[in-house]
């Protein structure tokens, strides 16, 4: 075909071309068929009342067969919206729940600066400052955090959207929108809801220190070794409890708008439940490996002493146990759930593709075909043991949404296990029907139910076919339907197919075959695909698309050593004059530097075995519930134990060092030093 000239105002990324329906009928083999009739009514006939009558006359005559809409693009950007919304929620979702971990971060470190600075604030209480005062300087101070995060924030954020357009696209690899390169627009709206969530973020995560900093007691607040009351209401239980009954029940909820809302919001409440009972989780823990020390005839002092702070200060150590709770749970959800995601399509393309070599004319079957002369040379190759032929199609069956891959192939009714993924139970065929095996999304989207009817639109008309089972298609989100080629040419006339799937035989290998399809006249029209290399491309788009949230699975483990190194950070500097007294009472340097060890090794212990827990109780919820809920298809449950355990190992050392770290800085200043300070 001769290119005459460049379509004027076709959309961004828009892949079309015109031509005149009689050649293009000719040169297509398509003479006599069309797929849409455009209607140019008069002046001032109403567009909505003709709709609505022709339809009405449409359904009369040929029900089921045509759908009438007005020439738009509304629909068309409706349909490719619904395609990419639930990615584009989850990855929402997923930049939510990293604000989520940022705002406990928040919270900590003023918990602990407030709770370090509780003597000054109660001796500023006793020279006359007010308590809206002093709840005024502690929101202030958080709001100075957050102005300055937040900016930095947005100037980051957009730079990292630029590099990600600029790599992977505007879906990130996931193959939505082929072919179209998105530039960053800065928006000045978007920019100030930005900031106004980093903002208040940042004053909620302040807002309780600071309203215990003003509602606490001068007299008792000034005293030393009151540092554990204010922390005193951390341990109660029922709201936690409450907040994990609610999302069992929300875990069991139906989607709204066809998103998992309900499964967002039971993540959420069970990440505040979890954190909730740390104080309490804390103290029956380190309670009970005290009292295992205790019967040890053996003495570890330094021990002892560690594990004594860690169950008589539960409300100081679950400030640090509930961000390495937040940050090592979502890491641990999201890793299984991605590590379930990527073994499960794995698994599903090596039961799908048994052939030796697989050969295509174009995707989806729009145009290209093989003719029944060129199956006949296919089948006739030398080194062929076996051929199967395939024919795919799109069909519409609601309007609003994508269309529907019909796939007809050779396929065994007695066994449509060797070829489809089947998921439940299937139902015997009946006498006379025409099986049909629809995908997950069907049965979500449509309706469609196993041992019901399924009518498709076929050769010009709604044909019913019998729904024998369910199958996994990981390879078409909107839907998709497999019926047998032979009803497929019997309702349609049509004896062309779209692809092959060949097994060579024992004495000649898929190389040797595939330079012999090559030779064929129209071998150079072919596309060739191993096993092997569909499933390292597939494996390679899978990794592109979810290489976002790798990244962000990176940012919730570098939150995690952020608070861990503040957490342990402000808390030790807040014990110098422990320390101190320590050192008095003979302690050594390197003994405290080992209670420091300890406690921060049993800490981030614990919390990386609360941690893995609570991930994994939210991993199932993101791989039964909210992955089908979103995608319309399951999956099977695949822990990663290399990067689980690799973690980790990284947050324990992480804050063993922090805690060194921090312990020799607070021993820098001496034991007679420390112990002056003391009021």
């Amino acid at each position: 075909l001769r290119v005459a000239g460049p379509v004027q105002r076709a959309r961004s990324g828009q892949r079309l071309a015109v031509m005149d329906i009689g050649a293009l009928q000719w040169r297509l083999d398509r003479v006599g068929k069309l797929s849409r009739v455009d209607l140019k009514l008069r002046s001032g006939v109403d567009r909505a009342a003709f709709q609505r009558a022709l339809t009405a006359d449409l359904e009369r005559t040929w029900p089921g067969r045509f759908t009438v809409g007005q020439p738009n693009d509304a629909d068309q950007e409706s349909r490719t919206e619904n395609m990419s919304r639930a990615y584009r929620v989850n990855l929402t979702v997923l930049a939510l729940v990293a604000l989520f971990t940022g705002a406990f971060l928040v919270f900590s470190t003023q918990a602990l600066s407030v709770m370090r600075r509780r003597s000054q604030f109660a001796l500023l209480r006793v020279l006359g400052f007010e308590r809206g005062q002093l709840l005024r300087q502690v929101l202030l101070e958080g709001a100075s955090l957050g102005v300055a995060g937040s900016l930095l924030g947005i100037g980051a954020g957009y730079a990292l959207a630029a590099t990600a357009l600029h790599y992977f696209g505007g879906d990130l690899g996931a193959g939505y929108f082929p072919g179209i390169r998105p530039q960053v627009a800065f928006t000045p709206g978007a920019a100030i809801v930005f900031f106004g969530l980093g903002l208040g973020v940042a004053l909620l995560g302040c807002l309780a220190p600071a309203w215990e900093a003003a509602r606490a007691r001068p007299a008792v607040a000034i005293k030393s070794g009151a540092d554990e009351a204010p922390l005193s209401r951390l341990a109660r239980v029922w709201p936690s409890l409450a907040c994990l009954k609610i999302a069992a029940l929300f875990a069991f909820a139906p989607p709204v708008f066809e998103l998992p809302l309900f499964g967002y919001l039971a993540i959420a409440l069970l990440l505040v439940g979890g954190i909730g009972l740390m104080p309490r989780f804390a103290a029956v823990t380190f309670r009970a490996l005290e009292a295992l020390l205790a019967k040890k005839r053996q003495p570890m002092p330094v021990l002892a002493l560690s594990l004594g702070r860690l169950a008589n200060a539960p409300g100081q150590a679950s400030i640090a146990l509930g961000g390495i709770l937040a940050s090592f749970s979502l890491m641990v959800a999201m890793g299984i759930m991605v590590s379930s995601f990527r073994v499960s399509v794995d698994d599903w393309m090596g039961h799908i593709l048994p052939a030796d070599l697989y050969l295509r004319t174009v995707d989806a079957g729009g145009t290209g075909y093989l003719s029944p002369a060129q199956q006949a040379a296919l089948t006739a190759l030398p080194g062929v043991q076996q051929i199967q032929f395939l024919r795919t199609r799109r069909v519409s069956l609601a309007p609003e949404r994508p269309p529907v891959v019909v796939i007809a192939r050779d396929i065994d009714v007695r066994d449509p296990a060797r070829l489809l993924y089947l998921v439940g139970a299937s139902a015997p065929i009946p006498a006379g029907a025409r099986p049909a095996w629809v995908s997950e999304a069907l049965l979500d989207l449509y309706g469609a139910r196993v041992g019901q009817t399924l009518r498709l639109p076929l050769g010009g008309a709604e044909t019913p076919f019998f729904v024998a089972g369910a199958w996994r298609d990981y390879a078409n989100q909107s839907g998709s339907v497999v019926i047998q080629l032979a009803d497929y040419r019997q309702l349609t006339g049509e004896g062309a197919v779209t692809d092959a799937a060949l097994w060579t035989l024992d004495d000649v290998d898929a190389a040797t075959l595939e330079t012999r399809l090559r030779a064929l006249p129209f071998g150079a029209a072919l596309t060739f695909m191993r096993p092997g290399d569909i499933r390292a491309a597939s494996l390679k788009i899978f990794d592109r698309s979810f290489a976002v949230t790798y990244l962000l699975e990176a940012i919730a483990i570098a939150i995690g050593l952020s608070g861990i190194a503040a957490s342990f950070s402000a808390q030790t500097l807040a014990r110098a004059r422990e320390f101190g007294m320590l050192r008095h009472v003979g302690v050594t340097r390197r003994q405290v530097l080992q209670l420091l060890a300890f406690e921060g090794g049993l800490l981030t212990g614990l919390g990386v075995i609360a941690g893995f827990v609570l991930g994994l109780v939210i991993s199932l919820i993101l791989v039964f519930v909210i992955n089908p809920q979103s995608f319309h298809w399951t999956m099977g449950l695949h822990l990663p134990w290399p990067l689980l355990g690799s973690v980790a190992a990284v947050l324990v050392a992480a804050s063993v060092a922090t805690a060194l770290v921090s312990g020799r800085q607070a021993l820098s200043g001496g034991p007679v030093r420390a112990v002056r300070e003391d009021w």
